[in-house]
């Protein structure tokens, strides 16, 4: 078997993409999608008349094409995969608990009206204080929520406490930080800020018997995702998934739930205390909010082309 064939035994495989013939290709069991994505999609050559008819059909309402072009890429998606889409909510709701909530009440509705089973679809939102409360507040609605932009144990701790059902880490741009702080322009693996992040939450995780699922996100390299083989999940971009399928090396699983070597105490987090630990976090301070303006940025570009149709 090759690399991903082997690393497919292990862990369960997500693809991060919106791209619909690399997903039919690649054949994972989830899909991921975030701003970037959908907007990348949506604004290639083939995809123009979709939004013609979707700015008609809604009248030019920008927010409102975007939500349902979204939710209509989730369907895609959901035809080509056995599991489950991640759908966004607009990153501008980052840090409002009742707006996160509410958006991913809509998608949800259009979902169920689109025919498609509520499990197979995972709110997404980013981890931050308000974003894991509303997480906490749909999880007991039976609405299954994804936290991304996650990128300190704090916030890992905060979300399993939620109750939330996955959580994305972002191992890709924590190395990306490291090496602008180090100035280094190469890390090796066993030094990766970013991999070492993932292997800690999960074993909080397991040591503690929580049930939610780490899904390492955001990598740089195939070297990376082998660093993290054994995760309950792993999002995983189309470039990478076929440097896998070319790699003919044996992989060595590196995470189990027996394998957690380091005892770490059980905390609980109230908001004050998740404020203080996100201050003393320079990794997350720099790159949460850059995230977020990323992905606002990204649907601002899409928001840009679909008014730029109008005239």
């Amino acid at each position: 078997m090759n690399a991903l064939e082997q690393l497919r035994t292990m862990t369960t495989i997500v693809a991060d993409t919106g791209d619909l013939l690399a997903i039919e290709r690649l054949a994972p069991v989830d899909a991921t999608t975030n701003p970037s994505l959908i907007t990348k999609a949506l604004t290639h050559p083939d995809k123009q008349a979709l939004l013609s008819d979707s700015l008609n059909q809604f009248h030019g309402d920008i927010d409102s094409v975007i939500d349902s072009l979204t939710v209509e890429i989730g369907c895609d998606i959901l035809k080509l995969i056995e599991g489950r889409v991640s759908t966004e909510v607009d990153a501008r709701l980052s840090y409002d608990t009742d707006a996160t909530i509410s958006k991913a009440l809509e998608f949800m509705e259009a979902y169920d009206k689109a025919g498609i089973n509520s499990e197979r679809v995972l709110i997404k939102m980013a981890a931050t204080w308000q974003g894991i409360k509303a997480a906490e507040v749909l999880e007991k609605q039976n609405i299954h929520c994804n936290l991304t932009l996650l990128f300190g144990q704090h916030q890992a701790v905060a979300c399993a406490d939620a109750g939330v059902t996955l959580i994305s880490p972002f191992v890709g741009r924590i190395l990306d930080w490291q090496k602008r702080q180090q100035n280094r322009q190469i890390v090796p693996v066993e030094d990766d800020m970013g991999v070492e992040s993932v292997r800690l939450i999960y074993q909080y995780f397991k040591q503690h018997n929580y049930n939610t699922q780490v899904m390492g996100a955001s990598f740089r390299s195939p070297e990376q995702v082998l660093a993290l083989a054994g995760c309950d999940l792993l999002t995983i971009s189309p470039d990478i998934l076929d440097s896998l399928a070319n790699m003919n090396i044996k992989v060595e699983r590196q995470l189990s739930p027996d394998m957690a070597v380091k005892a770490m105490d059980k905390v609980t987090l109230d908001q004050a205390a998740f404020d203080a630990s996100y201050q003393e976090d320079k990794v997350t301070q720099n790159l949460l909010p850059k995230g977020i303006d990323g992905f606002i940025a990204a649907r601002d570009e899409l928001a840009a082309t679909l008014e730029a149709m109008k005239r």
